[in-house]
């Protein structure tokens, strides 16, 4: 399997995954929100930020899907660093709430690694390699 195939199976689960998550908070955040890691529910009408914890991840998910079936490849890996900030700051939030460490960095940390891995991974596949093809004697005359 060629590491285009890799990593457009990666980058495609990355975006299932954010889909998934997205409409599962929309839809049913009182369901989803013990998987998050923060030790309580939110008082008053805190739910609403769940859903707008949905609605970031529902949006994350069609950027990158966009960008997949339109095979801008070096624009999905530059996303995909981009999107990593986000897991990484639920980490910090889990922690600076004392949420459990085990879903901060179990859940949140490890997502934000894979999606770091999978940017980094497209970026390296749409590199441009070094130009081999100066000749010689345009070398030797500068």
């Amino acid at each position: 399997m060629s590491l285009k195939n890799v990593n457009t199976v990666l980058a495609t689960a990355v975006t299932l995954f954010a889909l998934y998550l997205g409409f599962s908070f929309i839809l049913i955040p009182e369901a989803s929100a013990p998987g998050v890691g923060l030790p309580t529910w939110p008082e008053g009408d805190g739910g609403g930020f769940l859903v707008m914890k949905g609605i970031r991840e529902l949006s994350m998910g069609l950027i990158t899907a966009i960008l997949l079936v339109t095979s801008h490849r070096r624009a999905l890996g530059l996303v995909l660093l981009m999107e990593a900030v986000a897991p990484f700051g639920d980490m910090i939030n889990v922690l600076a709430h004392d949420g459990t460490v085990a879903a901060a960095l179990g859940v949140h940390g490890f997502t934000a690694v894979v999606i770091a891995i999978s940017g980094l991974l497209i970026l390296w596949e749409t590199r441009k390699p070094a130009d081999a093809s100066i000749p010689s004697s345009e070398i030797l005359a500068v």
